[in-house]
């Protein structure tokens, strides 16, 4: 990838943003259903952009996969940056949402149209 056009890596600010952590403290499946909480509603003005980001996004459903392409970052960073709000009570994880039953089409086509993006 280029350097941006101020002469920056593209990569120095989610390094910055996860502390150089490349690996969430939990493991997040990329179909992971992420929704954002009361508290992150009320706080998100008050982050840093990639995390208020997250939180603007999650108001409605979204998917790890999802949420790393709408940011531009490696999947990894995302689920850093899912991982920590999580661990702060900002967003809250689904991860077997369905599980029981059958696969939801539409979700699965958002994750698809994500991993795409990536």
């Amino acid at each position: 990838m280029a350097p941006s056009s101020d002469g920056s890596s593209p990569f120095v600010r989610p390094y910055a943003v996860t502390g150089g952590r490349t690996e969430a403290r939990r493991r997040l499946a990329i179909e992971a259903l992420v929704s954002t909480t009361s508290r992150g509603r009320d706080t998100m003005h008050t982050l840093v952009p990639e995390y208020e980001s997250v939180c603007r996004m999650c108001r409605q459903l979204k998917s790890v996969a999802e949420i790393a392409a709408l940011l531009g970052v490696p999947l990894g960073v995302a689920e850093v940056v899912v991982g920590d709000l999580a661990e702060y009570g900002l967003v809250e994880i689904e991860p077997n949402a369905g599980a029981d039953a059958a696969p939801d089409i539409q979700l699965l086509e958002r994750v698809l149209s994500g991993l795409q993006r990536l």
